[in-house]
């Protein structure tokens, strides 16, 4: 009897997809086990059955922490649907809905690296769920993949697509936050024309992220007239309503400093650490643009985004995937070359030690919880908790240091 092998790209997709289902599977068991609260998607349904309801948006508290709304309008006008299900089948969907959205995500992100095979998707999706921000944003039910995957879509696009910039629009008016990479694709068409280049494509790409982000948020402001006003007049500056600054939970530069210096108000050292971290990744970010790495200049975005917010919670740290990946990529591409070993390994070595910051939960080692423990932190514990943002400052630091290596050869 002739037995005919199947390619063997064919037979390695199903073991990955086995593997993948059998992670999440796991992964869906462990939250049920831990009896995980959600509470941030009842604070969208709460918002949801406030804009139905006509209620004050900016009045509201919810849940026994006494929640209250943050993101713009907008954002509650999508989150009404959720007031149509009862609670065990909405989480049950935003559970669900969360593990698609983290397989689009890593096909995403592999796409940026020009990496996208099926079972490298369910490889890197399997092990992606058990990292904190992943499991973080599924316990409480928050949007973090959902922002990702437009904002990558938006920018996996071939250039000159007519749906530029709508991703990255739309999600700049469910959060603010995402709205540095039209600054970077501004900056970047701006510095692109100045250098006599054609910096069409970036400005393109950056007036239709605007016309999506005013679209959105006027809609918002039809259907929420006094919400809106009251966002955008005043709420959107008081930092302070998202939550304690110095939480071990802050995983930005501003949460780093105020425990560093054992204060609730780092004040001025914020504003000027912010303003050069900013500045550098905003740069380094441009340079890799416009030297052909997308993949370099969309993940220095990120970090940056992420180093520089008032607050950026640990499960907004998401993009470690696409960090994790990019450096894992580039370590294996690099290696074939035998010029470039050295390269390789250093991309291999910091993408394993960038797993182990993001997978090893350390951040929650500390002392941290009512009593504002963390303003009493020792040298070691400051260390663990600022885990996230020496692994975002390390991954900027490496590709500066590659593009200027570039340069210098060119």
């Amino acid at each position: 009897m002739t037995v005919i092998a199947l390619p063997r790209v064919r037979r390695r997709a199903p073991v990955a997809l086995g593997a993948c289902l059998l992670s999440f599977a796991a992964f869906w068991w462990a939250q049920r086990a831990a009896h995980v609260s959600m509470i941030d998607l009842m604070v969208y349904r709460a918002e949801g059955e406030t804009v139905r309801a006509g209620g004050d948006l900016y009045a509201l508290r919810t849940t026994e922490a006494h929640l209250p709304t943050t993101y713009p309008p907008f954002a509650a006008l999508l989150f009404t649907p959720l007031t149509l299900l009862d609670t065990s089948t909405m989480r049950t969907l935003a559970t669900a809905g969360n593990l698609a959205l983290l397989v689009v995500f890593v096909a995403l992100s592999l796409r940026l690296v020009d990496h996208a095979r099926v079972e490298g998707v369910w490889w890197a999706s399997a092990a992606a769920v058990w990292c904190e921000p992943v499991w973080t944003t599924v316990r409480y039910g928050q949007i973090n993949l959902l922002l990702g995957v437009l904002v990558l879509w938006d920018l996996t696009r071939r250039p000159g697509h007519r749906w530029a910039g709508v991703g990255i629009g739309f999600a700049a008016a469910i959060k603010l936050t995402p709205a540095l990479f039209a600054v970077f694709l501004l900056v970047t068409g701006v510095v692109a024309y100045a250098r006599r280049g054609p910096g069409g494509p970036w400005l393109r790409h950056v007036r239709g992220s605007a016309v999506a982000f005013a679209g959105a948020t006027l809609l918002a402001a039809c259907a929420l007239p006094y919400d809106s006003w009251r966002f955008w007049s005043r709420m959107v500056f008081e930092t302070g309503r998202v939550g304690l600054v110095e939480d071990t939970a802050n995983q930005s530069l501003r949460g780093v400093l105020a425990r560093l210096l054992h204060t609730t108000q780092p004040g001025l050292w914020w504003v000027a650490t912010a303003a050069v971290a900013g500045s550098l990744g905003l740069g380094v970010a441009v340079a890799a643009e416009l030297r052909g790495r997308r993949a370099w200049a969309v993940a220095a975005c990120a970090v940056t985004a992420l180093l520089i917010s008032p607050v950026s919670w640990s499960h907004h740290w998401v993009w470690c995937v696409p960090m994790v990946l990019i450096l894992g990529t580039r370590g294996r591409a690099a290696a074939v070359g035998a010029a470039q070993v050295t390269a390789a390994r250093t991309a291999l070595v910091t993408a394993a030690g960038t797993s182990l910051v993001f997978c090893s939960y350390a951040l929650w080692w500390v002392p941290h919880g009512p009593g504002r423990l963390e303003l009493r932190q020792t040298g070691a514990q400051l260390t663990l908790s600022a885990l996230y943002e020496g692994a975002g400052l390390v991954f900027l630091t490496l590709i500066g240091v590659r593009l200027w290596r570039t340069y210098r050869t060119v």
